[in-house]
């Protein structure tokens, strides 16, 4: 009995997964650089603010 429902389950699984809309492989890499940059962009930009606060911390607190 358990064994019908592990194949029902994988059956239904691959015709679902067979309904999925998979991106083309031009889309992948745009997404793929996309999250890099913005990843690159708020990285940079969190360094920047840790940066300044750090120096305002040494400079006006910390003397």
């Amino acid at each position: 009995m358990r064994k019908n429902k592990a194949f029902k389950f994988l059956e239904e699984a691959k015709a679902e997964l067979s309904k999925v809309n998979w991106p083309t492989k031009q889309q992948t890499i745009g997404y793929t650089i996309t999250v890099i940059g913005i990843s690159l962009v708020l990285s940079l930009f969190l360094g920047g603010l840790d940066f300044v606060f750090e120096y305002l911390l040494k400079t006006f607190i910390l003397k």
